[in-house]
């Protein structure tokens, strides 16, 4: 009998993209999301992509009811992960109340429910904003965690800090925190990719859009950074790579190949790279100009921050695999897909 993982915000980019590697690997998976931030549509592209069509329940997780129907409502969850989040850091700033509530009361009652039905273990989808500007790059997961620099980075930090004492506090189930960096690109089938409503809070898809003529230019905020071009940089991460990190997580956790109870581990490259660099890595991928202007500074950006993958290479048996460029080239061609079959 196939396990079964409860997949929140399973609409959205990142987790769209583990709900397919996930029915890849042999899991059954139900999704909840209350579609803010992503379309039903996506289900489709899951069918077509895996020839499965998950389960799917338009739930938000702070409806603690509604979470605990669908946990009634589809027994024998061996595990979650949990996505369902708000996760601009720019808007952050500007509706910190929207965050605080969205991201931290979902992950309560998650924690609340699951001895109750006898979950195992989750994956929590954290960030690389937990740990502010790190004082020494590539970052490790031993680097001390920061200040935060926006309402968004401090609810994943908030998060974590709730994971790990409920966990010691002698919880029934493990936890593993994955923190990643910068997810791009699209499912190299172009049947699910990065879709936000409105405009995009990404760099990426504004970037695809502003190539595809949908925005007139894309803002670069600020050039003046301590970077070799002035820009900020990022360690961007294929989706699908990011993806798979998820599966081996799950696996982990429920073959109990690790007598840790909580355990953390960084998701990115290890290759830092600027706004500008992207761009023009762009360009000469897809042979796409991006009409670019530099403006100023936005509040709540890290100046630069790139991951040390080593621990979860060596200990979670993971690693990137995707190049820049073909990252990117999937990306574009999701933008290009006609909006109506999106």
């Amino acid at each position: 009998m196939k396990k079964k993982i409860l997949v929140t915000g399973g609409a959205g980019y990142i987790g769209s993209h583990t709900t397919v590697e996930l029915q890849n690997a042999g899991y059954d998976v139900v999704i909840i999301d209350n579609l803010s931030n992503s379309n039903a549509n996506v289900i489709d592209g899951i069918e077509k992509i895996t020839g499965i069509r998950p389960v799917f329940s338009k739930t938000d997780c702070n409806d603690r009811d509604g979470v605990e129907k669908i946990l009634s409502d589809n027994p024998g969850i061996a595990g979650i992960i949990h996505f369902a989040a708000s996760k601009a850091v720019g808007e952050s700033v500007q509706k910190p109340l929207l965050y605080y509530r969205n991201n931290i009361v979902s992950l309560l009652n998650l924690l609340d429910l699951m001895p109750q039905y006898g979950i195992k273990g989750l994956v929590f989808s954290s960030s690389c904003t937990v740990y502010g500007q790190p004082d020494i790059l590539p970052v490790t997961e031993d680097a001390p965690i920061k200040p935060a620099l926006s309402p968004y980075g401090n609810t994943k930090q908030i998060n974590e800090e709730i994971i790990r004492d409920t966990i010691h506090a002698g919880a029934p189930f493990k936890s593993i925190i994955l923190r990643y960096f910068n997810p791009i690109g699209a499912h190299p089938s172009a049947e699910i990719g990065e879709l936000p409503i409105g405009v995009p809070q990404n760099l990426v898809p504004f970037l695809t859009q502003t190539a595809a003529g949908i925005r007139p230019e894309l803002s670069v905020y600020g050039n003046d950074y301590d970077t070799p071009d002035g820009t900020c940089i990022r360690d961007y991460i294929n989706v699908v790579d990011l993806a798979k990190a998820h599966v081996t997580a799950i696996n982990r956790m429920l073959n109990d190949r690790s007598e840790e109870k909580l355990e953390i581990f960084n998701l990115g490259t290890g290759n830092g790279v600027s706004v500008l660099e992207l761009i023009n890595t762009f360009e000469q991928a897809t042979g796409v100009k991006v009409p670019h202007k530099i403006v100023g500074r936005r509040e709540g950006d890290i100046e630069k921050v790139w991951a040390n993958p080593r621990h979860a290479n060596n200990v979670l048996g993971w690693k990137s695999e995707e190049t820049l460029e073909d990252t990117l080239r999937s990306a574009w061609k999701w933008q290009e897909k006609p909006a109506k079959l999106k």
